[in-house]
């Protein structure tokens, strides 16, 4: 899988077409994977009546017209809501999204609507969502094609041995950190994927270190989010594997300039 791979440098849209369609939205996942995105990210939470449902915030105000905590509403009741309200792209001078039938989608409903092959990252936002993922997983068949990630080890510890990639808790990405300042090796227990921003809580992310501590163990690293070719192309050079990015196809452009190929030769 390409999300595995010490030597591909896959774009990966980050809740899909982001910068362009409602975040989280089958509309923006389809967008992404138009425009020819290698993967996409999305996030997982958990509704009131137990379903899976693809939602970043914990809750509903900032891209819907609802209110309130996602988890005291129920799969139906979340369905009805408008997903594209709050989408602009001038500051909030227009909305082209509002109104034109943009939903909150299951799991199950984004999972049917993609290519079957097609990877994912899938953050995982609370540990409630854990065990629906796992069962989830087994009736979809997605163990070969999924990164299951989370910052909260008690989402993600849970998982391990359970037949598919996961992805770096924070506190695994702490434990690494010294080998990474100290320009040593580490080879990173339990987990397949590092998934990490450029800066946590304003501070700088040592990713060149990460990178080079990983480098050889089977670990690939994946920074987001990443919309300006610049940045995009130095990470790439520094050996980074996965961009995840709100802008996919600027990302593509951008690998295709640098003439950064999806197998690259392994760097030293």
């Amino acid at each position: 899988m390409i999300l595995l791979d010490p030597l591909a440098r896959p774009v990966i849209g980050h809740r899909g077409n982001r910068a362009h369609a409602p975040e989280n939205t089958i509309e923006s996942f389809l967008e992404a994977v138009a425009l020819g995105a290698d993967a996409l990210e999305f996030d997982l939470r958990l509704s009131r009546d137990g379903r899976l449902v693809v939602f970043h915030d914990a809750t509903l105000e900032r891209t819907t017209d609802g209110r309130g905590a996602l988890e005291q509403r129920s799969l139906a009741e979340l369905k009805a809501l408008d997903a594209g309200a709050n989408f602009t792209r001038d500051g909030g001078r227009s909305f082209p999204w509002r109104g034109r039938g943009v939903r909150v989608p299951a799991f199950d409903e984004l999972i049917d609507a993609l290519p079957r092959q097609l990877p994912c990252i899938i953050e995982l936002k609370t540990p409630a969502a854990t065990e629906p993922l796992r069962e989830a997983v087994r009736r979809h068949g997605l163990a070969p094609r999924i990164v299951v990630a989370g910052f909260d080890a008690r989402c993600t510890r849970p998982l391990r041995g359970a037949g598919f990639a996961l992805g770096a808790s924070t506190r695994d990405v702490a434990a690494l950190l010294p080998a990474a300042l100290l320009r040593l090796r580490a080879a990173p227990r339990h987990v397949q994927a590092l998934c990490i921003p450029p800066r946590w809580h304003g501070l700088p992310v040592p990713i060149a270190g990460l990178a080079r501590a990983v480098r050889g163990s089977g670990t690939v690293l994946h920074v987001w989010t990443v919309n300006e070719p610049a940045q995009a192309a130095a990470l790439w050079s520094i050996g980074v594997q996965g961009i995840i990015s709100d802008d996919p196809a600027r990302m593509l452009i951008t690998r295709a300039q640098a003439g950064t190929s999806n197998h690259p030769q392994e760097t030293p």
